[in-house]
């Protein structure tokens, strides 16, 4: 390895005086018209699952002046580390890290959680005159955090149970004729056979007596400028690494992790991630390990296929073809960061 170069191969940058976070701020404030308000910036990173994104936020977060911020719906639990990919103890210890391992797997954590957890996180990471790196892969989490989550009326759960029994005894196109009559808007762009959608969007119609889509708003994220770069390496090297991974968890002993997790907190939702729903198969008896980790490999590869589906969605994205850790796809990360930090 060479003396420039990280062990991942990436080079070794060190930061620059001129982008610490008191000058940053101060060259920002001077660039304003007097009275104007200036956004702080936050990077999102985004990109499927194993494209290098800690890698790159690691390095970026040395460089401006950062603190990492995870957007991973897995990530939060605590317990659950080798099917999580989460970043090691060694990288939290190199730049502070946010909402990794903030609940227990059988504690239920929303997007509506995440939205409040994160959004406070960047405001406290602002606030020492650090930059925000969001870093993460779903997203759900990320609109969220971004865009702000219809703020509905609370759960109805007696309702919820009539409804269900209602779906059993006269199939979901029943749920979907009600909400036709109750909202033909909401009914449209909801599938006949979601059933949770559309017992959400009665029970909204009915609590709010309006159509739910006449009562839906969201609340943007506000004060920041949002810098979304992805990554989008090429798909046979992406696979290849996803396959080697998967590999890696189980021979670490992701069967194990799975059997303590189950023992000390039953079939939580949380054990139905990636990874832990194939151990789960093999502790049932079920299915071999090597059956586990094949049928493991073809879910992450399914999931990367999803993500950049849903990332294409996303606004003014700066997409790179590459790894992470990739010696270009840094080079122009830190330039696109750096276009946004200098005035």
């Amino acid at each position: 390895m060479s003396p420039s170069q990280t062990p991942n191969g990436g080079p070794i940058v060190k930061e620059d005086p001129d982008f610490s976070p008191e000058i940053r701020r101060d060259k920002a404030a001077r660039a304003l018209a007097p009275g104007q308000k200036a956004d702080l910036l936050a990077v999102l990173l985004l990109g499927p699952t194993g494209s290098g994104k800690t890698a790159l936020s690691l390095t970026l977060a040395e460089r401006f002046g950062g603190e990492i911020v995870s957007c991973d719906s897995v990530a939060v639990y605590r317990g659950m580390e080798l099917g999580t990919a989460k970043p090691t103890l060694e990288e939290r210890m190199r730049v502070p890290h946010h909402l990794i391992d903030v609940a227990a797997p059988d504690e239920p954590y929303t997007a509506g959680r995440y939205m409040k957890d994160a959004r406070a996180a960047l405001r406290e990471i602002a606030a020492r005159g650090k930059l925000p790196i969001v870093t993460g892969g779903t997203g759900l989490y990320l609109r969220a955090l971004t865009e702000g989550l219809f703020a509905g009326p609370s759960r109805r759960e007696e309702l919820r149970v009539r409804l269900h029994r209602s779906a059993e005894h006269h199939g979901n196109a029943w749920l979907h004729r009600v909400l036709l009559r109750l909202d033909p808007a909401s009914a449209a762009r909801i599938h006949a056979n979601d059933t949770p959608k559309l017992i959400r969007a009665i029970e909204v119609c009915l609590a709010a007596r309006r159509p739910m889509s006449e009562v839906m708003a969201r609340d943007p994220l506000a004060g920041f400028s949002l810098l979304r770069i992805g990554l989008n390496p090429l798909r046979a090297a992406l696979y290849e690494k996803l396959n080697a991974r998967c590999a890696a968890m189980f021979a670490a002993g992701l069967v194990e992790e799975t059997r303590g997790l189950l023992a000390r907190y039953g079939r939580v939702k949380a054990l139905d991630a990636l990874g832990y729903r194939q151990a789960l198969v093999t502790l049932d008896g079920s299915s071999s390990i090597q059956e586990a980790i094949a049928a493991a490999q073809q879910g992450h590869r399914n999931y990367a296929k999803r993500q950049l589906t849903w990332f294409r969605r996303e606004p003014d994205v700066h997409w790179i073809a590459g790894f992470g850790d990739d010696v270009e796809t840094v080079r122009v990360a830190m330039e696109l960061v750096a276009s946004r930090t200098e005035p």
